[in-house]
């Protein structure tokens, strides 16, 4: 993947830039600049960071650019990978210390970033802490929390259905098809700016009301559909009594010892768009993924349930095959995680444009990745950035 030409889209020395398209000012070329300012694009809910310390992220700095790996039958090093693949931000723990953070495409340490769909990870680790705490049942039927869906196709699903994708939903995910249920949830959730197309949902809840066919038995089959997580969301508000970015800021963000707030993006009617509006820093992500390296503790203090991440990375969730066995040939999908390779327990959080959070709690590892790709949806880029990350694992596993 070549590395696109950065331009600074709004330039504070020319007030007279170009002004960004609406809508499509979150695609290619544009998100180079617009995935580390979606604040300045878009509504969004402030994630509370809090009034706690910040968790020192201490440096044990060592050079893994040389590191070779082979990919697909070519040989390829990190220093390649990182600045061949649209990075914006690029950080390595191992055993809780910084070995690599770089910044690239302008990107600082205390700006946000978007994650896309890592979002949907965020969502699984609160669910666990709400699943531990007894405020919610994952074999409990959806409409026992959201009782107006008992008039959809979600009304026999379960939550754990949800949390493993595993509803028989249709639900249209193509990015292309005019008229797909994912282009109307772009539209649903406000990235299209004021001028939404009429006669499409207007809120992401609109578009989840009007999901009323199934096209398999619940439970039957992983297939990944964004809404599934945008469901979880109005069930986590609906059992809590709270907005969702208060929910996540109060359960796990406040926990963390991060340095900044987060920020959800909101849709027409306030709501955060659970499947991918979640940013942050690079560095808060790390402790994100530290901590679940850490079996949930942060600081010696149980801040998720253990046996949740274990479940996490051990349990049989949604199996699958075609595209994303080709990435993951030994993973799954389960509790909004994908399992890179269920016999070692290693998990990912992924979002389309390249946003990457890689665990393996074996040799204490965590790797962050924020990036801003040409193409939502690139396999051969998937592909090189599991190779990448198993390659710093092999060589700081044998080390």
């Amino acid at each position: 993947m070549t590395q696109p030409k950065t331009r600074q889209w709004r330039d504070p020395m020319d007030h007279g830039a170009p002004i960004l398209p609406q809508p499509g000012w979150h695609l290619p070329p544009y998100n180079r600049w617009t995935f580390q300012h979606m604040r300045e694009m878009t509504p969004t809910a402030t994630v509370r960071r809090g009034h706690g310390a910040v968790r020192p992220l201490s440096g044990s700095r060592r050079n893994l650019g040389d590191i070779g790996y082979d990919c697909m039958g070519r040989m390829r090093t990190i220093d390649r990978f990182i600045d061949e693949s649209a990075t914006d931000g690029f950080l390595v723990l191992h055993k809780g210390a910084i070995l690599e953070e770089r910044y690239l495409n302008g990107m600082v340490p205390e700006r946000l970033h978007l994650s896309m769909s890592m979002a949907k990870s965020i969502l699984g680790i609160v669910t666990g802490n709400l699943v531990d705490c007894g405020i919610l049942k994952t074999g409990a039927l959806i409409p026992e929390y959201l009782p107006e869906l008992e008039a959809t196709a979600y009304r026999d699903a379960t939550i754990q259905h949800l949390l493993d994708m595993t509803t028989g939903v249709a639900f249209d995910e193509s990015y292309d098809t005019p008229g797909s249920h994912m282009q109307k949830l772009g539209n649903a959730c406000a990235w299209g700016g004021r001028g939404s197309k009429k006669g499409w949902p207007q809120t992401i809840w609109q578009l989840v009301l009007e999901l009323n066919e199934k096209d398999r038995p619940h439970g039957s089959e992983f297939l990944y559909r964004s809404i599934e997580t945008d469901v979880l969301g109005f069930v986590v508000e609906r059992a809590v009594g709270k907005p969702l970015a208060e929910v996540v800021s109060d359960v796990l963000w406040q926990n963390l010892g991060v340095e900044e707030d987060a920020a959800y993006t909101v849709d027409h009617g306030g709501f955060a768009l659970a499947d991918g509006g979640f940013n942050a820093t690079l560095r808060d992500f790390g402790r994100f993924a530290q901590m679940l390296c850490d079996g949930g503790r942060v600081d010696g203090k149980q801040v998720v349930p253990g046996a949740w991440i274990e479940e996490t990375r051990w349990g049989s969730g949604g199996s699958f095959g075609g595209i994303y066995a080709d990435v993951l040939p030994h993973g799954g999908y389960h509790n909004k995680f994908w399992q890179v390779d269920r016999k070692r327990g290693t998990i990912m959080c992924r979002g389309i444009y390249g946003q990457f959070i890689y665990v393996d709690p074996e040799i204490d590892l965590a790797v962050v990745k924020l990036s801003a790709w040409p193409a939502p949806l690139d396999l051969e880029g998937a592909i090189d950035t599991v190779a990448a990350f198993e390659a710093i694992g092999e060589e700081l596993g044998a080390s």
